[in-house]
């Protein structure tokens, strides 16, 4: 059953850009083959829904507001990590492809650091461009 807070609230996705406006996410996704690129995108739509309500084994939180979408693809665990912000926006850092048992501290870095830039280029009032 959906708390009212999910029921009112709708998640809109936001790809991480740096500055020049390259996109990890869509230059990882534009490398998989079409069945991958669906349940990719499935899984995405699927946070959409459940936002801050997607735990285990779909989500997970790794550190400092930084999570994780796990989706696996012909064997191979990927990760898509991302951040919750202004009151309904989820940003998607980047994806890998998982080779460890946990979630390398380089790639939760990398999401910080992506989330850093995000924030200090974006507001609740200008998100809508990004």
């Amino acid at each position: 059953m959906k708390s009212k807070e999910t029921e009112l609230k709708k998640w809109k996705i936001k790809l991480y850009k740096d500055k020049n406006g390259k996109c990890p996410v869509a230059d990882f996704i534009k490398t998989l083959p079409l069945e991958s690129k669906r349940k990719i995108h499935s899984a995405i739509e699927y946070l959409t829904e459940k936002g801050t309500e997607l735990h285990r084994p779909q989500s997970a939180l790794l550190r400092d507001g930084i999570r994780e979408l796990r989706v696996q693809l012909k064997g191979k665990n990927t990760r898509t990590l991302y951040f919750f912000c202004y009151e309904n926006y989820i940003v998607l850092t980047h994806i890998f492809i998982k080779t460890t048992q946990l979630v390398p501290e380089k790639e939760i870095d990398k999401a910080l650091a992506y989330k850093e830039d995000f924030l200090q280029r974006y507001n609740k009032d200008n998100i809508k461009g990004a």
